[in-house]
């Protein structure tokens, strides 16, 4: 009988594809190279049978994997995050894999028969079928069209390089089906090596000369060996190196090349944990010991030492003979946590996050697969981890919004976090000084145990937080200030005393819209329905991207800030609203003295940018630090005694159910900044709302008192916990084409009965166009989630029948971004 395979393809269709197997029959989970189309695709298989599909079947075109690379639990999880986020499972896998950089794609073009009959037929006949091209292009094109004309397919760099074409004339062919544009895949060596060379022989030759002899004393003085990359060091040709290989005195090695963690700054302290934390730390060992699947939701407010409590945990499921996955929200916090993991477990630690390249991912992924790394952790992708033996899974800060993946699969690596360890039979901590109002309402539920830790270590107290009403501080001064008299004289007192500060300003730039006093134009993104944010060139700044320009957050279109107003020519550009940047600059007038640091997205872009500012900060070089909720982080600096908020207040305006929960759960985490070495701490909070609830129960530290009022209104207007929520996003290049397309939702909604689900739109999405992208947005809520997911696949399957492809409908279950 002839054996097939079922494939599961990275493409946005909700279904696997039928392969003939012929003489290597590869097992479920492990990855295969197939044709799709006029492509080479790589994809995971997922069952392996005799029933021959309905249409015949193409061959595999060979299999990359002599085991599965994903089975059992990971394989079942895989399935889950399918159905569940209604994502095709293709692109799950994709996701779980960080193996690209092991297959090759190579893209190929071909002419086509149309093709070649413009080409025969010459340019005065070819131009009256084209669209209007420069002399210039319609040269490359036929010069395009005489490189293919033998029949062969031919690389993108060739085509490049030969013709002078560029990649949007090639596409314009494809359109036009002069040319046919293919993708072929092929297995590759992703290992990372490095070149060693090695003294072969003492022997000192009469006839070396000056650069060859300084080589040679090199590797000696070295121990014998070095890496070929610093010898580049020495002034001498690289053809010397070659010289003293031929002549047998030195030979290359490759060697595998070695995984430095970095972060690695001072070993942690070590302190014995109090009661609260043994207490803590005995519920989630007990947990580990059954092992059992058992969730626990870990409340321990700012400074009660939690990781600490994290450290235990791993360590006693290390003994145990059993693995452990740490989940963080950023990457910035991953570099911190693996270097006191790795003081503790030394090599038996593993990262994985998007900042490593493709090769390092890989090469971590294989040690953890391997059962070399024991411990790993990394941001949200980190929770697919191939551990052996999984006894542990901890989701640090699991409030944070960061877990949501935004693209496709759009999973909330909390929520799965919970499903792998119950696949693996595992123990799970969720741990959070602010949790979030799902996993609350599972722990009030006795879906989750609760364990609480009240108290900082030491019975350190917590900050003192005063609130700063802005609308009297414009009435007393007549006046619109970024900072208020009280931060001014407080943030003095606090760099007199020789103590840190620490101020939130919530966003980036220097001003975020631009406007026209004149007529009233606001300066917008050309791709997004966006105001520009205004970034200031700064005398004396060093730094990368300090230019003066106009950007946009969303899709890093950049501008030069135009001398008069697009619209009516007026030269009085108003700017409005002030960011880090400007908060940096205003700063450095009102304290000369003072030594500034800034923090966000700006400053912070580089691998290594964040760990070299926290090292400034550590070591007092930095005594004032301004910047986003980059710095609310879980950063743990003893000198900070103060901690300014301004302008946090205003996304309670957004039009968005969790924007209470959102500006609590900020203040919170940078109030704890503040007062977690000996000196007390100190929060001043500027707001425009200070009788908000999310204000004054963040003022008095009462998360329950929040939650209480929160809930109430959830369960009011049917919103999550209480019901579940999906977002369903209508998109397309074209206006028209995007509003037809939501319109023929809207109407299927109304005409179809959605028992228990309630629906909200379609309506124009909060910002309608991103990276010119035209969107509409409905929302689907329901108490049953299997009754919502029963709706959404209904209404999946009509729009398919409307010809609405797949790609521009997006369903985000469980969403946490409504913008």
């Amino acid at each position: 009988m002839p054996m097939f395979c079922d494939v599961a393809l990275p493409v946005p269709l909700d279904r696997v594809f039928t392969y003939q197997v012929q003489d290597d029959l590869p097992q479920a989970g492990c990855r295969v190279l197939v044709p799709f189309r006029n492509e080479k695709m790589a994809g995971v298989v997922v069952r392996v049978h005799e029933d021959p599909p309905l249409v015949e079947a193409k061959p595999l075109l060979s299999v990359l994997d002599r085991e599965p690379v994903i089975a059992g639990p990971l394989l079942d999880l895989a399935r889950w995050i399918a159905q569940y986020y209604l994502a095709p499972l293709g692109e799950v896998l994709r996701g779980m894999l960080p193996l690209m950089a092991e297959v090759r794609h190579i893209t190929l073009f071909r002419i086509t028969e149309l093709g070649r009959q413009v080409l025969h037929e010459g340019a005065e006949k070819g131009s009256s079928r084209r669209s209007k091209l420069s002399a210039e292009d319609q040269r490359a094109e036929y010069a395009v069209l005489n490189y293919l004309e033998n029949g062969e397919t031919a690389r993108l760099s060739q085509l490049r390089s030969a013709t002078g074409a560029s990649m949007e004339l090639l596409r314009g062919m494809v359109r036009k089906r002069w040319v046919l544009r293919e993708t072929e895949a092929a297995a590759r060596d992703a290992r990372r090596t490095v070149r060693y060379a090695v003294l072969a022989s003492e022997e000192r030759l009469p006839r070396l000369n000056e650069n060859q002899q300084a080589v040679l004393a090199e590797l000696a003085g070295a121990g014998g060996e070095l890496p070929v990359a610093e010898l580049r060091r020495l002034d001498v040709p690289q053809s010397t190196l070659t010289t003293l290989v031929r002549r047998g005195l030195v030979r290359l090695e490759e060697r595998p090349a070695e995984f430095h963690l970095t972060g690695l700054g001072a070993r942690p302290s070590v302190h014995e944990l109090n009661p609260q934390q043994r207490e803590a730390l005995n519920a989630i060992t007990a947990a580990v010991s059954s092992g059992e699947f058992r969730p626990h939701l870990l409340h321990g407010v700012t400074g009660s030492g939690k990781t600490a409590v994290y450290l235990a945990a791993l360590r006693y499921s290390l003994e145990a003979g059993k693995s452990a996955i740490l989940l963080v929200p950023e990457i910035g916090l991953t570099p911190a946590m693996a270097a006191q993991l790795h003081h503790a477990f030394g090599q038996q630690v593993a990262l994985l996050h998007s900042a490593l390249t493709p090769q390092e991912r890989a090469e971590q992924w294989h040690r953890i697969r391997r059962g070399e790394a024991r411990v790993v952790v990394g941001t949200r992708s980190a929770v697919f981890a191939p551990v052996p033996d999984l006894g542990l899974v901890i989701v640090d800060e699991e409030h944070d919004a960061s877990y949501k993946q935004e693209e496709t699969p759009r999973y909330h690596a909390r929520d799965v976090a919970v499903m792998r360890a119950k696949l693996s039979s595992a123990t799970i901590v969720l741990g959070s000084a602010t949790p979030s109002l799902e996993s609350w309402h599972n722990a009030e539920r006795g879906r989750y145990a609760k364990i609480e830790m009240r108290e900082r270590v030491n019975q350190r107290p917590l900050p003192v937080v005063e609130l700063v009403d802005m609308r009297r501080e414009f009435q007393e001064t007549g006046q619109e200030h970024l900072f208020s008299r009280a931060l001014i004289e407080g943030t003095k007192a606090t760099l007199e005393r020789g103590e840190q500060a620490m101020i939130l300003l919530n966003r980036r730039g220097y001003s975020f819209v631009v406007m026209c006093r004149a007529c009233g134009h606001k300066l917008q993104c050309e791709n997004c329905a966006i105001s520009l944010t205004y970034h200031k060139s700064i005398a004396g700044d060093a730094r990368a991207h300090a230019g003066q320009r106009l950007e946009c957050h969303y899709c890093g279109y950049k501008r030069t800030v135009p001398r008069v107003c697009p619209e009516c020519e007026s030269e009085h550009l108003y700017f409005l609203g002030a960011g880090s940047q400007q908060g940096e600059e205003r700063l450095q007038e009102i304290f000369p003295g003072a030594r500034i640091g800034r923090m966000d997205r700006d400053t912070v872009r580089g691998r290594y940018d964040l760990e070299q500012l926290l090292l400034r900060l550590h070591s007092g070089e930095i005594n004032l630090l301004v910047g986003t909720q980059m710095i609310a982080k879980g950063h743990d600096i003893h000198g900070v005694t103060l901690v300014g908020v301004v302008g946090c207040d205003h996304a309670l305006s957004l039009p968005d159910f969790r924007a209470a929960e959102r500006v609590f759960q900020l203040m919170t985490q940078v109030s704890g900044r503040a007062g977690r070495g000996e000196l007390p701490g100190k929060v001043i909070v500027q707001t425009y709302y200070p009788d908000h609830y999310a204000i004054a129960c963040s003022r008095s530290h009462d998360f329950h008192a929040f939650v209480a009022k929160e809930m109430k209104y959830r369960k009011w207007m049917h919103y999550p916990p209480f019901h579940g929520l999906a977002n369903v996003l209508i998109q397309s290049p074209h206006l028209e084409q995007a509003a037809a397309w939501a319109a023929a939702i809207g109407r299927w909604v109304q005409q179809t009965p959605l028992t228990g689900v309630r629906v909200l739109g379609p309506a124009t999405a909060p910002i309608p166009r991103i990276k010119r992208i035209y969107r509409f947005h409905l929302m689907m809520k329901s108490e049953n989630r299997q009754v919502l997911a029963r709706a959404l696949r209904a209404m999946l399957a009509y729009a398919e029948t409307q010809g609405i492809p797949r790609r521009n409908l997006i369903v985000d279950v469980d969403a946490v971004n409504l913008m």
